[in-house]
């Protein structure tokens, strides 16, 4: 079992919810100082992205982190060496695109993960049906390939997603790209309860989690709880100190 899975498990074995935050890899402040900083906030795992020309499930405020992050000159290499400076006592997955570790090779990517020390990788737009070999040679590597289950999908598919996913699987909480939205979705239990009958590993929600109270009710049918554009608004905005903050809040609502 990996380190990403054993930690949510035993997370959820003491009677607790996950806190997962995401940030954008190569955006300013986002550094090893920062992924520290957040696991001290009571982060269960970090998620940090690789940032991406076209992201497309996120929106605008990770579109921007994105765009900033590109245009310093942000590489993988660079984001892999942020994770290694933190070194954080957590474990830490990626969040990429299939092209991303398409073009630099799956096998190559994994060795990369691994040598970094990344626990997981989160690949939103990977295929359940061109996960294995992925997923085969992120296993060899202690690397969980984590896939997303999303609203309005049929039970054979949320089957066969619960089968391929590997250390948690994400439950896209809301249909669109991620973002805050107004309140939490009613489709967030939904594909929760959908995926729960197929597979033993933790189910963190994530997409659209906007506020400490939207992810307070998200863990009490949840595993854990996902949280990105709301914890990167306050960066973009040039707010680290608030970021954290935020952090800490969503933390305390997560039980």
């Amino acid at each position: 079992m990996s380190g990403l899975e054993a930690t949510l498990r035993a997370v959820r074995d003491r009677g607790a919810k996950s806190f997962v935050p995401y940030v954008t890899g190569g955006f300013p402040g986002v550094d090893g100082e920062l992924l520290r900083m957040l696991a001290a906030a009571g982060a269960d795992a970090i998620e940090v992205g690789i940032p991406h020309s076209d992201p497309i499930m996120d929106g605008g405020v990770i579109q921007e982190a994105s765009r900033v992050a590109l245009q310093r000159g942000t590489r993988i290499g660079d984001v892999l060496a942020s994770i290694v400076d933190a070194a954080v006592e957590i474990p830490v997955t990626v969040m990429t695109y299939a092209n991303i570790a398409h073009h630099r090779g799956y096998e190559a990517f994994c060795d990369d993960l691994a040598r970094s020390g990344v626990d997981g990788a989160i690949v939103p737009d990977l295929p359940v049906d061109e996960a294995e070999r992925f997923a085969a040679l992120g296993a060899a590597r202690g690397i969980d390939v984590v896939l997303l289950a999303a609203p309005g999908t049929t039970a054979q598919r949320y089957r066969a997603i619960a089968a391929a996913s590997h250390g948690f699987v994400y439950c896209v909480a809301t249909y669109g790209v991620t973002g805050a939205r107004d309140q939490l979705s009613v489709t967030a239990r939904d594909v929760v309860t959908a995926v729960r009958p197929y597979t033993d590993l933790p189910l963190l929600v994530g997409v659209g989690i906007a506020t400490p109270e939207q992810a307070g009710e998200a863990s009490a049918f949840a595993d854990g709880v996902i949280v990105g554009s709301a914890l990167m608004a306050p960066l973009v905005a040039g707010d680290p100190k608030g970021a954290l903050r935020l952090a800490e809040a969503f933390r305390g609502e997560i039980l």
